[in-house]
């Protein structure tokens, strides 16, 4: 996958980090990042997203959250899941195949758009097979101590090309192209 496939967005790991490198509390607590997106930053990154790809975990921290007014619009939603529920839910489409194939059916189904990779193991294993483009960095002014690394363990090094960087309030936005 790469951003010269033609009429294809680009598969983006997409997340909010603490400065001391975590993108969760402990618990997977994300109280802590609604509070600088309330009033939408970076708007241009929504609207060039078309669909969103999650492992069931982090999936499940996200409904833990849909309560507080964490509207982001951001396409249709697959999940990839050993163990899909037993009952469907509207607006989230379950994956159990291969990690490529999920990756391009939701990037199918962005209709041109980006694909936002979202979750530390999620990612990691997208970098690891060489199927992300870019990763977009929101580091928020808060140390969290502990909680869920920005990457899992044995990631391996992945050489990343800065290209943007801005600041809007307290968030500072960070991007990157990886060098493949």
């Amino acid at each position: 996958m790469s951003d010269t496939d033609a009429g294809l967005g680009k598969v983006v790991v997409n997340r909010a980090m603490s400065l001391d490198g975590f993108i969760a509390g402990p618990d997977d607590t994300m109280d802590w990042v609604i509070e600088y997106f309330k009033d939408d930053p970076f708007p241009e990154v929504m609207s060039a997203t078309g669909a969103m790809l999650a492992g069931r975990a982090t999936y499940e921290v996200g409904k833990r959250m849909s309560d507080k007014d964490t509207d982001y619009d951001g396409g249709p939603v697959f999940v990839l899941t050993h163990q899909p529920p037993d009952e469907p839910e509207q607006g989230v489409t379950f994956l159990t195949c291969d990690l490529a194939e999920a990756v391009a059916t939701a990037r199918a189904a962005a209709g041109g758009k980006n694909l936002e990779i979202l979750g530390a193991d999620m990612a990691s294993q997208c970098l690891q097979r060489g199927l992300v483009d870019e990763v977009l960095v929101y580091v928020l002014p808060v140390l969290l101590g502990d909680g869920v690394r920005f990457s899992t363990s044995g990631l391996g090094r992945i050489d990343l090309e800065p290209f943007s960087n801005r600041q809007s309030g307290p968030v500072t936005m960070l991007r990157f192209r990886v060098r493949k």
